[in-house]
């Protein structure tokens, strides 16, 4: 916590947080951020527009494709489930790039909360029943 983002003391740590927010079902992209995929694969964009994303909930929107995941259901393709790292860092899209767009992150305080109150530094709270 307190780590400096953009010039932004953010109070939240990525690094133990269980990506949470790759378990967003709309992770919207556009194009800028399917040809940075397209060429970090070597890939066209058109291929990588079709292997990456699908249809979204509105009209011409694209979102990231999921896979099964024990945590969450189903979290972003690029998350390696055993790490829980991006495995695309440095081609992901805007919209990780920017997340959460403030100083502080609800999930990461929500996570720290019921870490502390579990006792469990590596609690995980999920709705997640399999």
């Amino acid at each position: 916590m307190g780590k400096k983002r953009k010039g932004l003391k953010v109070f939240y740590n990525c690094d133990k947080c269980p990506a949470y927010c790759c378990s967003y079902e709309r992770i919207i992209v556009g194009k800028r951020d399917i040809r940075r995929l397209a060429k970090h694969y070597g890939l066209s964009f058109e291929k990588a527009r079709k292997k990456f994303t699908k249809k979204g909930e509105e009209k011409g929107e694209r979102v990231l494709r999921h896979r099964r995941d024990e945590a969450y259901g189903t979290v972003c393709r690029f998350l390696d489930r055993e790490t829980r790292e991006c495995t695309v860092y440095d081609a992901r899209p805007g919209i990780c790039r920017e997340y959460p767009g403030s100083k502080r992150c609800g999930y990461y305080d929500f996570l720290c909360f019921e870490r502390n109150a579990q006792e469990d530094p590596e609690f995980v709270a999920t709705a997640y029943n399999p």
